[in-house]
């Protein structure tokens, strides 16, 4: 498996080009572009918007159609890489090296491409401002390419955001490999559609409470799955709580877990740190729960906690 440093930002080849993108969840592309087909359900995806890094995850599926696009290119020399003048003229300026030209328009034509579209919303990991671009451009396998999507040195892109400054847990996106890799891919499509159901369901046990927080606008608060279903694939009754955004994905990771026997929360040392997380650490739960809960809160901490309070493990659940 590959990863790859991914380009999504306001240059207008990206936004004129009509992808269908967002951040958190989808990217997409065609095969004019660089490396199209070379990226792979179960690759690594970190994105960046040519200044820093926006967020990283896996990729779980991508959908490919065959289309149309209009292309616009250098009358001279037939190529692309042309831009827009907002003051000069001609209007046009070709950037290729080897040849420049300045013309007033430029040619089109409509031709076939291959389209893909990715998704990878179960391991998003958000790390906005975590790695300036000149690091993510010194970590690609070659620094100087301008593609849009980049090999990236996996090994040590993850050194960085795990040991560096704003340092960030990537347990999620190793279970999530680990769980495409063992052929969990399709369990991961079935369950993301019967998330919507499975959040209803919570919400009318519960009502608008998060199970760490308190009360919370419904809007705010996710489903999250006691247990790891990129391997169950399943929604089981009584196998999930609502949580905070922020919550939920701390439990993911394991950095908030709950005792079973006190039912109370054990927040890791590492995020101890933050006030806001370590006044969780000790409280009960806001919510009344079931035996069946229970046992899947066991499971959990012996996944979390087997080597010790504080112990991290992987897991994965969604949103």
């Amino acid at each position: 498996m590959t990863a790859w440093l991914m380009y999504l930002g306001d240059d207008p080849k990206r936004v004129g080009g009509g992808y269908d993108d967002s951040g958190p969840s989808h990217y997409s592309w065609d095969s004019r572009v660089p490396n199209a087909g070379h990226v792979q359900v179960g690759d690594e995806i970190v994105l960046w918007d040519g200044q820093t890094s926006i967020g990283m995850s896996v990729i779980e599926d991508i959908v490919t159609r065959s289309a149309s696009k209009e292309i616009s290119s250098c009358p001279s020399c037939g190529k692309a890489d042309i831009a827009e003048r907002k003051t000069k003229t001609p209007k046009y300026r070709c950037w290729n090296q080897n040849c420049k030209a300045e013309f007033g328009e430029p040619k089109t034509q409509t031709v076939p491409v291959t389209t893909y579209r990715s998704r990878y919303d179960f391991a998003w990991v958000g790390l906005p401002g975590v790695v300036s671009g000149s690091e993510l451009r010194e970590l690609c396998e070659e620094p100087s390419s301008q593609n849009a999507m980049r090999r990236l040195r996996w090994g040590d892109f993850q050194h960085r955001v795990e040991s560096g400054k704003n340092a960030t847990p990537l347990e999620i996106i190793k279970t999530t490999r680990d769980a495409i890799a063992g052929g969990h891919s399709k369990a991961m499509v079935r369950v993301r559609r019967g998330q919507p159901a499975f959040r209803a369901a919570l919400l009318d046990v519960f009502g608008e409470v998060c199970a760490f927080t308190g009360l919370a606008p419904a809007y705010v608060l996710e489903a999250a799955h006691l247990y790891s279903y990129a391997v169950n694939g399943k929604h089981h009754a009584n196998g999930g709580l609502l949580l905070r955004r922020d919550v939920h994905r701390l439990f993911d990771l394991g950095q908030i877990s709950i005792d079973p026997q006190s039912l109370s929360l054990d927040v890791a040392p590492k995020t101890r740190a933050y006030p806001e997380y370590a006044k969780l650490h000790g409280q009960t739960l806001t919510v009344p729960i079931t035996n069946a809960h229970k046992k899947w809160i066991a499971k959990h901490w012996r996944m979390h906690r087997a080597g010790g309070a504080g112990t991290m493990a992987p897991t994965l659940d969604g949103h």
